[in-house]
C-alpha cells in the first residue's frame, strides 16, 4: 500500500520507522517547519525530519496545510492512504484525498481520552489499564471509526516517559497490522460511543 506519512515528535518515529520496514511504501512524510530551539536559537529540525533525511525519504514541510500548492502536491503522491502519528488537525481537504481514508495512531483506548495528552491524563486519573487506537480521521478530533485497538496495563511504578515508550513501539505495531488488514479487506471499522467519551487536552 503506498502512504504519505505526518507526523513530527519522537512518538511518531516508532510508526515511520515501521513503516519503512514493512511491506508499505512510503512515498513522503510531511512534518512541521523546522524551529529554533535552545540558547543558540539554532535551527532544528524535528525528530521525524531527522529520520526521514536518514533514510532518504521526500520530506514536505508547509506552512500551511490548506495551501493549494500543498494539496495538489499530496495529490500527486496518489497514495492509498495517510498515516497522521502525533500532527496537527488536518482539513477535511486533505484527510478526504486518499481512497483507504487517513488512519491515525493514537495513544489511548479511544473513545477515552480524546485529544492532544491521552498519555499524561491516563497517569493523572490512576488508570490501570490503557492501549493504542488506529482509526480514520474524520472532521472532529479523535472521533473516527476505530480500526484496531490493542491494550496494556498501567503498573505502579510507570510514569508518562515510560508509558510514552510502550504505547510507541505498540501504536507502530497496530500500524502496520492495521495497513495489512485493510489491504486484504480484512477490518470492519467500529462507530466510537460517544456517550463513553472523555476529554485529554493539552497540558
Amino acid at each position: 500500500m503506498k502512504t504519505v506519512f505526518m507526523g513530527t515528535p519522537d512518538f511518531a518515529v516508532h510508526a515511520l520507522q515501521a513503516l519503512y520496514h514493512s511491506s508499505h511504501d512510503v512515498t513522503a512524510v510531511v512534518t512541521l517547519p523546522d524551529k529554533r530551539s535552545g540558547r543558540g536559537r539554532k535551527i532544528k529540525p524535528f525528530p521525524v525530519k531527522v529520520f526521514a533525511r536518514e533514510h532518504g525519504l521526500p520530506v514536505v514541510q508547509p506552512d500551511s496545510l490548506k495551501d493549494p500548492a500543498f494539496l495538489d502536491q499530496l495529490k500527486a503522491f496518489k497514495a492509498d492512504a495517510f498515516i497522521v502519528v502525533a500532527f496537527r488537525i488536518l482539513p477535511r481537504s486533505v484527510f478526504e484525498i486518499p481512497p483507504h481514508g487517513t488512519i491515525n495512531v493514537h495513544a489511548s483506548l479511544l473513545p477515552a481520552y480524546r485529544g492532544a495528552a491521552p498519555i499524561n491524563w491516563a497517569i493523572i486519573n490512576g488508570e490501570q489499564e490503557t492501549g493504542v487506537t488506529t482509526m480514520r480521521i474524520d472532521a472532529r478530533v479523535d472521533t473516527g471509526d476505530i480500526l484496531l485497538q490493542k491494550r496494556t496495563p498501567i503498573l505502579p511504578d510507570m510514569n508518562a516517559g515510560t508509558l510514552h515508550d510502550i504505547l510507541a513501539e505498540m501504536g507502530a505495531g497496530l500500524l502496520i497490522d492495521t495497513l495489512d488488514g485493510l489491504e486484504k479487506g480484512r477490518l470492519e471499522p467500529q462507530k466510537q460511543d460517544d456517550r463513553l467519551a472523555c476529554p485529554a487536552p493539552k497540558l
